[in-house]
């Protein structure tokens, strides 16, 4: 049996609150579990003690067992210093796409365009200021 650590939700809509639950893997996500290892309410603020709660015995019990955490609860058991940290890979999906790409390039075509005009102006009447004290100077 693959057991998991994962969190199962709970609460209303747009009100989201969650289980800290050691289930069997094939169980769905808010279906049957074996036992509620803590919460979690995400919508609490950051630095509150109440927004997790975990009981650390147990969950280390079950990590014993061969239960592997979900990557949610891993960072949660991360945090309370249970788990040691671990590399991840920032994937493609932080990427932007081919269109944002062309927008971000267009901008900056047009910032350098901008910047080149606003230099060369500065730059002319420096060149033309000389030239006109050689005309008073003849």
């Amino acid at each position: 049996m693959a057991m998991k650590i994962r969190l199962a939700r709970g609460g209303s809509k747009k009100r989201p609150f969650y289980r800290v639950v050691a289930t069997d893997s094939r169980m769905p996500r808010d279906g049957r579990f074996i036992e509620k290892l803590g919460t979690y309410n995400p919508l609490l603020a950051k630095d509150s003690e109440e927004r997790v709660k975990l009981d650390l015995d147990r969950i280390k019990y079950w990590l014993g067992e061969g239960a592997q955490p979900t990557d949610r609860v891993s960072r949660m058991l991360e945090a309370a210093g249970v788990l040691e940290k671990k590399e991840r890979a920032n994937l493609k999906k932080g990427e932007p796409g081919k269109k944002a790409k062309e927008r971000l390039e267009e901008k900056a075509a047009k910032a350098a365009a901008a910047a080149e005009a606003a230099a060369a102006p500065a730059e002319a009447p420096a060149e033309e200021a000389p030239a006109g004290d050689e005309a008073a100077e003849s």
